[in-house]
């Protein structure tokens, strides 16, 4: 069972930059299509992009507009979301997932603890 982990988070202004990353242990991210959700507080959770298990497909978000890259590197075991010109709304916890490159929270099966992101205005 594969474990995730993610990191990067933090404070950060209106229109700054931010690379989240999700590091998996117990099994290869290779294995599986991933995706990136969010969840602010009071709100249901948001699929923010996805990936396939080769990388050569990738699904977003409406409200990421081309501010959001979904990246992997197998070799290094980890999926990354580049995250730029970053608003307040884009303040929640994010997540990271396995199992599905779906944009339903409920077709994953594995899931980080998450990491806070929080862009002030």
């Amino acid at each position: 069972q594969v474990q995730l982990v993610e990191s990067g988070g933090g404070l950060v202004q209106a229109g700054g930059s931010l690379r989240l990353s999700c590091a998996a242990s117990g099994g290869s991210v290779s294995s599986y299509d991933m995706g990136w959700f969010r969840q602010a507080p009071g709100d249901e959770r948001e699929f923010v992009a996805s990936i396939n298990r080769s990388g050569s497909m990738t699904y977003y978000g409406s409200f990421t507009k081309g501010r959001f890259t979904i990246s992997r590197d197998n070799a290094k075991n980890t999926l990354n979301l580049q995250a730029n010109s970053l608003e307040p709304e884009d303040t929640a916890v994010y997540y990271c997932a396995a199992g599905s490159s779906s944009s339903d929270y409920r077709d994953y099966h594995y899931w980080g603890q998450g990491t806070q992101v929080t862009v002030s205005s």
